[in-house]
């Protein structure tokens, strides 16, 4: 008499648990890395103003003119102190294009108000933060948050003197 052979390989009800088991885990990752998508755009609109911002100083010290950053309700734009006319205008570089921020963003700005910023003849155009040709900005400090919730929190800010300093959820030293 032979011996018994055991079948070998899974059943029909194993497979379906482990394919049962494997989309509740997929479904889980999408959850979870869906959640922070607002938070993730936050910090994406956050880094590009925060690298415009870098590149506007640096370049009123190379080019030794000044560039302004106007805050609207809903985006930004870079202006340029045109000498000439002792207007600002608009700046005509592509990557100082005017910005829109997406509905959900809410920004707080605190700026200095007596800082000087070189008002244009008739004051049409007037930025709120000025990078000047010394190296120097308007004093300033810009809060981003999704909707209401201070909880996560991004602060763009400069005493004037210093470089901008991004401070990102989480950070320790915060004043």
């Amino acid at each position: 008499m032979q011996p018994r052979r055991l079948p070998k390989g899974f059943t029909l009800i194993e497979i379906l648990v482990v394919l049962v088991v494997v989309g509740l885990l997929a479904s889980l990752a999408v959850m979870t890395l869906g959640g922070g998508s607002q938070q993730r755009e936050l910090e994406g609109e956050v880094r590009e103003l925060y690298l415009l911002m870098q590149t506007a100083a640096e370049q009123a010290v190379f080019n030794n003119s000044e560039v302004g950053l106007q805050l609207e309700a809903d985006g930004y734009q870079f202006l340029v102190y045109e000498d000439e006319s002792q207007e600002w205008a608009p700046s005509e570089e592509r990557m100082f294009r005017s910005r829109s921020f997406p509905e959900w963003l809410v920004v707080t700005e605190y700026i200095e108000s007596d800082a000087p910023r070189l008002s244009s003849g008739e004051d049409k155009v007037r930025p709120d933060v000025v990078f000047f040709s010394s190296g120097e900005t308007t004093p300033f400090e810009l809060e981003f948050n999704i909707g209401r919730d201070a909880d996560y929190l991004h602060v763009l800010a400069s005493d004037g003197v210093s470089p901008i300093e991004w401070r990102r959820p989480g950070d320790e030293d915060e004043p």
